[in-house]
């Protein structure tokens, strides 16, 4: 079984008048399309099957498919029909009867009636209507689109269009495949392109970025590649600036905003992380909140650890030079009903956004906590995955359960690379916003009971020194005041706190709080090595020759020390060597921003020394399975999809083959990103040999081990036909889905311009700076993405199945082919709830054991039921019984 991400076969020309291929070379083209159907009707009927008469047809430099073999009986059918068509209407225009042509051309009377019908040549001529419509666009546009959904939009069948294409590929012109990254997902988007004569793959490439539709899109009427409306601008006269030697440390990031002030709304929020243009030059960056008691005249006041200077401008970021990317981050631009600005704030996140993040455990932080904490966490993650599992094979579709089975087992391979844990009961994700009242003891946090006690983690994490234990105080005034007596997803606490957090500030800086009475969650005091430490001793002079750190370098750098402290943590490395390796982490992180000589602090902390020690020598990299998992590991690289191994279940690649020649001038294999948890049967193979590694090598193993079985369950799974009788029975129902499925796949083709488009324009953005960081591509290419579908109209068309369409895919009413798309384009949620059996849902013996166990452990009822896949009332009745 191969599975891919979008199946095609490359057609390589029919019916050539070179006789390339050994029919219908000599005579008329009408001979020459007798003979090729006359030869391929008497294999048929010599009980020879379409694949065994494509591959007679083969040669070893021009292989022929069945879809070649389709397309050329097509052709040829269309070309003859049209000639019949057009020879008994000269006849009937020269007086002669229906019967008299029916006799010269060898057919009876009613042939002859059918041929001279109104429309009949219209249906003829679809073809060449067809043909001639690409030959057009290609002229005009270069190159087109004509893959899967392009049919649709010409309100045509799919074999029309295959083989309008083919009858073009005969004239010379060209067909190339030509993949564009999905800026979503980072998988490959092949594009089925047809260019003019002579054109090839490599110039089709270079131009990929201009590949358009057959139809023609508008442009977006003077808007900017991201979408962005020049941002409105406050005067620095209305901005204060509280600095340092002021009190600004304590808040440093922190925006106050008078309320009640139209152009600096934050819509429905109290709070935001906002980017505000100020003078037309420079921008805040920070969390905005409400302070209703400003100074008089200003209408922000921002917080900031800078020391005052004579120009309050210093203390802001200068715009970037990119009117389409002012801020360099996405935001949401907040417009009134006409279209414009009606506020200075574009948003990052606004209350609310920051509850919606991912709830796991990271192993970053887990794996630096007790074995026997991180395996529960773990097993809970295992088990739900299992259950999940479980479920899917009880599925009485085979189409639903082979796909969901191939997207399960694609889910748990993740699973296995990431090594995310389950949450802790009642675990939150909060933005932290400073509360000068509170004691540093203290967190106002309202989704929290007051009076518990509660550790905050923040990413990225160095260890258990770093996790602050507070206690809940929920009735504090000041906090109530600014935050609402029911803030979303926003906690307050002393300033000292975020010290703790790893150099945490409030200009967005995120926690995960953690309910902890039951002390499960390990905290050590603070690194006496860190206190009074302050990074900025390494600025480097102004004047100074040596190199300042780049956005790469820093990504580089920074995962590389946490990487090393990691590896430390685990191999059990004393506070005083971790200190240096955390002093240098907080050297690097400010190292860019701050212009900070990071080289310098890799010698005082004797960074070489830990490597050598920790990982093996002193420009080693990550040397603990934590720290290898997602390593990168460049494999040769590999075509699109793959096959399943149907005994063991294992995916097998198979590779291009594709080379290059590198700077030396030495022919080397084209390579792919991997990771080395991905590529590697066992997890063991890249542990250093501790009790932690162990658990999450198991966890790991676990994950591959169900990917391989889902897969494995997939390929066993044998389709049935569909039943003519139920489409018959279920027509009403078959002809919405048509019409549902008809609307989804027509945005195939839309969505692969605006790939396209994005891709165009992220390639510009990097190009003017070459040294943007991963996570700032990553924005602009989220940012990009949004724009080019806004542009292109690209809107993902979910199918919703109603109860009685759902009867009539059991039925067998719809194609396996049809039912793959369907599935393809709705929800599968929806999906799982409409196939899933209706068995009643019993708490099993080791379900209560686990549930017992949750809730011992502080899980609310809620949170159980959903871990075990039942509701709460079966809960509640299943650990209930007998007493």
């Amino acid at each position: 079984m191969i599975i891919d991400e979008e199946s095609y076969l490359a057609h390589y020309g029919i019916l050539r008048k070179s006789g390339r291929y050994p029919w219908g070379s000599g005579g008329t083209q009408s001979e020459r399309n007798q003979t090729f159907l006359s030869t391929v009707d008497g294999l048929r009927r010599q009980g020879l099957s379409d694949t065994e008469i494509a591959r007679g047809f083969s040669t070893p430099e021009h292989p022929f498919t069945t879809t070649m073999l389709r397309a050329a009986n097509s052709i040829a059918k269309n070309q003859e029909k049209q000639a019949n068509i057009l020879m008994a209407q000269r006849l009937k225009d020269k007086g002669w009867s229906n019967v008299a042509i029916g006799q010269r051309m060898g057919l009876n009377e009613s042939s002859v009636r059918a041929l001279l019908a109104p429309g009949q040549k219209d249906k003829a001529d679809i073809l060449e209507a067809t043909s001639n419509l690409l030959k057009s666009e290609v002229e005009k546009r270069g190159y087109i689109d004509v893959g899967t959904g392009v049919e649709r939009h010409l309100d045509i069948s799919d074999t029309k269009l295959k083989t309008a294409v083919a009858r073009l590929r005969e004239d010379g012109y060209t067909l190339h495949y030509v993949k564009v990254e999905q800026l979503g997902t980072g998988k490959q988007t092949t594009r089925k392109v047809l260019a003019k004569p002579g054109t090839s793959y490599s110039e089709v490439f270079r131009n990929r970025h201009n590949i358009q539709l057959v139809r023609g899109y508008s442009e977006d009427g003077g808007r900017s590649y991201l979408g962005l409306q020049p941002p409105l601008s406050i005067s620095s006269k209305r901005v204060g600036v509280r600095y340092a030697e002021e009190g600004g440390s304590a808040a440093d990031g922190v925006i106050f905003v008078r309320p009640g002030v139209n152009d600096l709304s934050l819509g429905k929020s109290r709070y935001a992380q906002v980017r505000i243009a100020v003078d037309g030059t420079h921008y805040l960056k920070g969390m905005a909140m409400y302070k209703d008691d400003l100074p008089d005249g200003v209408d922000l006041l921002f917080n900031t650890n800078k020391s005052k200077t004579s120009n309050k401008l210093d203390a802001m970021k200068p715009l970037k030079d990119d009117p389409d990317n002012p801020f360099g981050s996405v935001v949401r631009q907040l417009t009134g009903p006409d279209g414009k600005l009606k506020s200075a704030m574009n948003i990052v996140n606004e209350e609310g956004d920051w509850g919606k993040w991912s709830k796991t455990l990271s192993s970053q932080m887990l794996s630096k906590q007790s074995p026997s904490l991180a395996r529960a966490q773990l097993d809970f993650a295992s088990e739900r995955k299992r259950q999940e599992l479980s479920d899917i094979l009880k599925l009485t579709n085979p189409v639903v359960k082979q796909k969901l089975l191939l997207e399960f087992a694609d889910s748990a391979d993740a699973s296995s690379v990431h090594l995310k844990a389950a949450a802790l009961p009642r675990q939150a994700n909060r933005v932290i916003l400073p509360i000068s009242s509170m004691k540093p003891n203290e967190i106002y946090s309202p989704g929290h009971n007051n009076g518990e006690l509660v550790s905050l983690v923040r990413h990225p994490h160095g260890g258990t020194f770093e996790i602050p234990e507070l206690i809940v105080n929920n009735r504090n005034p000041e906090a109530k005041k600014l935050l609402g007596t029911n803030p979303r997803d926003a906690v307050g606490i002393h300033h000292t706190v975020a010290e703790r957090l790893s150099g945490a500030d409030f200009d967005g800086d995120t926690v995960l709080v953690i309910p902890n009475n039951n002390k499960r969650v390990k905290s050590t005091p603070a690194l006496e090595g860190l206190k009074s430490f302050d990074p900025m001793t390494y600025r480097i002079p102004k004047d100074s020759p040596i190199r300042k750190m780049t956005a790469k370098q820093k990504a580089f750098e920074m995962g590389d020390v946490s990487n090393l402290i990691t590896d430390m943590t685990i191999q059990g490395a004393n506070t005083t060597e971790l200190a240096r390796a955390v002093r240098h982490s907080m050297v690097v992180i400010d190292a860019e921003k701050h212009e900070l000589n990071y080289k310098q602090s890799a010698i005082d902390n004797g960074i070489a020394q830990l490597k050598t020690k920790y990982q093996g020598k002193a420009n080693a990299g990550a040397h603990t399975l934590i720290s290898r998992a997602s390593s990168d590991l460049r494999v040769n690289e590999r075509k699109q999809g793959y096959r399943v191994d149907p005994v063991t279940g294992k995916k097998i690649f198979t590779e291009t083959g594709a080379t290059f020649t590198n700077r030396q001038g030495k022919v080397v294999p084209r390579t792919q990103r991997s990771t080395k948890l991905a590529e590697t049967d066992d997890a063991n193979t890249l542990s250093s040999g501790t009790v932690i590694e162990k658990v999450y090598a198991n966890h790991s193993n676990k994950m591959k081990a169900m990917a391989n079985e889902a897969r494995r369950a997939a390929v066993s799974i044998k389709t049935t036909p569909a039943s003519p009788s139920a489409k018959t029975a279920y027509k009403k129902q078959v002809d919405s889905l048509n019409a549902k499925l008809n609307i989804a796949l027509m945005n195939a083709p839309l969505e692969r311009q605006a790939q396209t488009l994005a891709n165009a324009v992220v390639s510009q953005k990097r190009q003017a700076n070459p040294d943007m960081d991963a996570a700032d591509v990553k924005k602009i290419k989220g940012q990009a993405l949004t724009e080019a579908r806004l542009r292109i109209g690209a809107r993902k068309q979910r199918i919703d199945l109603t109860d009685e369409e759902w009867q009539a895919v059991q039925a067998g009413a719809i194609s396996n082919d049809k039912l793959k798309k369907i599935l393809a384009n709705t929800d599968a949620e929806r999906i799982k709830e409409l196939a899933t059996p209706k068995a009643a849902l019993l708490m099993t013996p080791s379900k209560k054991q686990r549930a017992l166990q949750m809730l011992a452990l502080g899980y609310t009822q809620a949170e159980v039921a959903s871990h075990l896949g039942v509701s709460i009332t079966t809960l509640e009745n299943g650990v209930n019984e007998g007493g």
